[in-house]
């Protein structure tokens, strides 16, 4: 298959920008034997009791620095990934790439030299915590296309309300939409719980190099499936009920975690890219928002739900006008009927 077989033309004004003033407000479009236009508050209509959602736990963190170098460029920097206390590999953006031993330096003294690299990374050397420092003057990472800076409101609301651990730099967005009253809603519907980490990297922003899908690869990111989640995911199913991934990631990480063909606790990295023809083995519906044509996540999607049937839904929201990607709106997804 090729990219334009998962292209769609999409206003310029929907894409959301901002988010909508609460968490919930904003619409569902579900995917099932039709398409229905719901509200996120109706969420727990779309569910049944003995149901489990699987939630990413994963925190953004404030990975986006800006400095200059000793030489006096400018650089822009992007953490991907926290490495220790004092380390970690980062996109630069300058107009010259810093050759090892090179220093950056930023606000309040702090510098960081560079070490090595790997692939598109550098390997940076930071002299104070990273995390503190970050935390004090790093800004929010926001997708590229929302076209704008960051806001104070970013720092709270680009993060899901269930945010624990930290390692992302973009949010897992299907998640964004819930709020604390969403949580004890669905747990009274007598909806379980359950959680995996991945900590999406700024590759999720990338575009796909090849026209044809299946040369494409991935960029490697952490995923932690833990023994709980793995024994009541296998509880709900015994039990007649559904594993529902919130986000995309998290099919990720379910799947990931299912290579062997049963669902197994798994802990490492995955590059995992799953197109049409990809058999699921533990997800029964998932929530997810609307993404990026000519992506690997309309290529997920469209191999859980079906190609046609994906794209017919985004061309009604389109008409609908939903708001698309990280602060858009969401969709209930159940998978492709079989033939």
């Amino acid at each position: 298959m090729q990219l334009d077989d998962f292209d769609y033309s999409l206003p310029e004004d929907l894409i959301a920008r901002f988010p909508t003033a609460e968490r919930r407000g904003s619409r569902l479009l579900a995917v099932a034997d039709g398409l229905s236009d719901f509200r996120f508050g109706d969420l727990p209509s779309l569910l049944r009791e003995g149901d489990l959602l699987v939630f990413n736990d994963t925190r953004v963190i404030p990975a986006r620095l800006v400095g200059r170098k000793s030489t006096g460029g400018h650089a822009e920097l992007l953490i991907e990934r926290v490495t220790g206390e004092t380390r970690a590999l980062a996109h630069v953006r300058s107009s010259k790439s810093p050759k090892p031993g090179g220093v950056i330096e930023f606000a309040g003294g702090v510098r960081a030299e560079v070490r090595g690299r790997e692939d598109d990374l550098f390997d940076l050397e930071f002299s104070s915590r990273l995390m503190d420092f970050l935390d004090a003057h790093g800004d929010v990472p926001l997708p590229p296309y929302l076209g704008r800076d960051s806001v104070g409101e970013d720092r709270e609301r680009y993060q899901t309300v269930y945010a624990r651990d930290p390692g992302a730099v973009a949010a897992p967005t299907a998640g964004l939409h819930f709020d604390e009253a969403m949580l004890e809603e669905t747990r009274a519907a007598g909806i379980a719980h359950a959680w995996v980490t991945l900590h999406v990297g700024a590759g999720t922003f990338q575009s796909l190099r090849h026209e044809d899908i299946a040369k494409n690869r991935l960029h490697s990111e952490r995923v932690d499936v833990g023994e709980d989640c793995v024994e009541l995911a296998k509880k709900t199913r015994a039990s007649g009920g559904r594993v529902i991934a919130v986000g995309t990631t998290v099919v990720r990480s379910l799947e990931c975690a299912s290579t062997g063909g049963e669902l197994r606790p798994y802990r490492g990295e995955t590059e995992l890219f799953i197109m049409p023809g990809y058999e699921f083995r533990s997800v029964d519906a998932m929530l997810t928002n609307f993404h990026l044509p000519r992506s690997s996540l309309m290529m997920l999607v469209a191999a859980f739900a079906g190609r046609e049937r994906v794209l017919a839904a985004y061309a009604h929201a389109v008409r609908e006008r939903y708001r698309f990607f990280s602060y858009g709106d969401s969709m209930f997804l159940t998978p492709e009927p079989a033939a």
